[in-house]
Parts: structure tokens; sequence; C-alpha cells
């Protein structure tokens, strides 16, 4: 008996842990629908409520070099709902530069609060390139401040990009070091090609990775492989990646050069059938599961899952299910 009182004392415990959790959060999230408010910004963050639009593509350039840094296409027809952020900075292999943090940081901002979108993918415009991390020769003419200011606002705008309320996909076609791992590490998904190149190589500069690296590597492959990259600054190819878990597929390139582009594209079409409600508590509850313990994150489970009880989506799955055919889900 006394085992029993002491066991649920523990749950109690752990559920009002999660409660005050998910609280900080923002639990007043009511699915969409509703006509009820969110609690809180992180909550915004975290379930976007209104819409930014769905023009066929959005471009962002430099002046310096008038080229569209970052091309923004809103794919249309059987791939209505996704959408595809595209580095286009040939010249520079796609490294990270102020002007592309700051294109970054526009387009996820119009994109998080836009309930049209299903699926993001981020790829390369760019052939046998991905991102080679930060632009070393913009870092060369920056000030200790500068070069502080700048670290911290990519971090910030990769931050942004792992908070996205919708699965997101990163298509590595090419060369993916430093920064541009981290930013592949904050999606949800990696596929790469067998040539792609992937690792955080900053320690040869002496210095470590900054926007996340050291956070989200150990978390996907584990702290002894994480350790051991970081050290050797070690960089490995697609088939590499994939057999210490850093990707979950693995492609043999084509001669447009665009197959993990391709597979990630057949995984975003998966994923546009799902209620889109039920897709985004999903992601919640994994993301914040996974940095508590187990009955924290399964009373996190809990709350999310009461989310989609009173959704219309939920009524419709359940009615297509009885008239054998398939749903079709709103978002509400």
């Amino acid at each position: 008996m006394a085992t029993a009182g002491g066991l649920g004392v523990l749950q109690g415990c752990s559920v009002r842990l999660a409660t005050a959790y998910l609280a900080r959060l923002g639990q007043g999230l009511v699915a969409g629908g509703s006509g009820q408010r969110m609690g809180s910004a992180s909550w915004r963050r975290c379930w976007a409520s209104s819409s930014a639009g769905s023009g066929p593509r959005r471009s962002y350039g430099s002046e310096a070099k008038g080229e569209e840094e970052l091309k923004v296409r809103y794919l249309e027809e059987e791939s209505k709902g996704i959408v595809v952020l595209g580095i286009n900075r040939s010249y520079a292999k796609n490294a990270l530069s102020k002007n592309l943090i700051k294109m970054l940081s526009k387009a996820v901002d119009a994109l998080k609060s836009d309930k049209k979108v299903r699926t993001i993918i981020v790829r390369s415009e760019v052939p046998g390139i991905f991102c080679a991390g930060a632009d070393l020769k913009e870092r060369t003419q920056m000030n200790l401040n500068e070069v502080s200011s700048f670290v911290s606002k990519s971090r910030a705008v990769i931050n942004e990009i792992a908070n996205l309320p919708v699965p997101t996909i990163a298509a590595i076609d090419g060369i993916a070091l430093g920064g541009g791992l981290e930013l592949a590490l904050a999606c949800d998904i990696r596929v790469a090609a067998s040539s792609a190149k992937m690792g955080l190589v900053e320690t040869k500069l002496a210095i470590i990775p900054g926007a996340g690296g050291t956070q989200r590597l150990p978390r996907v492959i584990g702290m002894a492989l994480a350790k051991e990259m970081i050290f050797s600054a070690r960089v490995l190819d697609g088939q590499e990646a994939k057999s210490i878990g850093l990707i979950s597929h693995v492609l043999e390139q084509n001669e447009t050069g665009d197959a993990a582009y391709r597979k990630a594209l057949a995984l975003a079409r998966e994923f546009l059938p799902q209620g889109p409600v039920a897709m985004r508590v999903a992601k919640l509850a994994i993301n914040q599961g996974m940095e508590v313990d187990l009955i924290t994150g399964l009373a996190i489970e809990e709350a999310c899952y009461a989310q989609t009880i009173p959704t219309k989506d939920r009524l419709e799955g359940l009615l297509a299910f009885k008239e054998k055919r398939p749903p079709r889900y709103k978002g509400e």
C-alpha cells in the first residue's frame, strides 16, 4: 500500500511537472478552428494559426551580387502544402553570410505563421553543394563583436528552423560542413546522396560548432560518436553518415545531381495525406518529450493528444474510415 501510494505521489509530481512545463509553453493551445486563443508566444512558434499566403515563389536576393540567395517555392498540385527553401549562393558555395542569415530569418518567420504549409524541404540550388558553413571571407572582415553577433544570429535562425511546427527535411546533395551540417541537424529528417560530404570541422579553425552542433549532433548519433566527429573534424560521406544514424536515407547520386531532393520530396508527399493538426502536435510531443524523463514525457503526450480530441479533423477521419474513402482534412 505504501509503495502504491509512493508511486501515486511520484506520478502526480511528474504530471504536475509536465503541466507546469506545458503551461510555460502555453497550454492554452486549442486545435485550429476552435476559436480559442493560444497561451503564449512559445506556443505561437509551435502552432501557427494565421496564413501568410501561398504564392508560387518568393526570392530573397543579395544587392552585392544581384543573385537570389534564397528561393522559396510553394509547390502545387499533388505537392500542394510543400514548401522548398533553396539556398543559392553559387559564387560562395552557399556559405552562410550575414545577408543569407537575414533572408533565412525572414523566410522562416513567414513560414511558421502559414497554416497552409504542411512540410518544408531545405535544399541547395547549387549542384554539388548543400552549404559549406560560414562565409569565412566575410568573417575575416569582422571585428570580435561582429563575429559574436553573427554567431548569435545564426544560432537563433537555426533554432527557429528547429522549432518550425511542421515536418522539415534536409536534402543533402553535396557538401554540408560546419554551419551547413548544423542547419541540416535542425531539420527533423536528413536524406543525402552517397557522394555528399558532412562534418563539423570547426576545430580545424580553433573554434567549436556555434549554431547548435555540439548539442544536436550527440542527440542524433550519441555522445561518443559526436565527440569523435567534432574532435577529429572528420568528414563523412553519405554511406558513412547513414551507418551512424546521422541521416535517415542515402541515395546514389543521379545525373541531375538531385537524388536527395527527390527522396525528400517523396517523403514530404507521404506526409501530406495525414491530419495537419495531428502532425504538428505529434512533432511537439516527440521534441519536448525527448528532453525530459519518460513519465514526464508521457504526461506531455497525454496533454498533446488532448489537443486532437475536439478537432473536426478527428471526426472526419472516423467518418472517412466508416465510409471507406480518403479523409478530407482541413487542419481544424
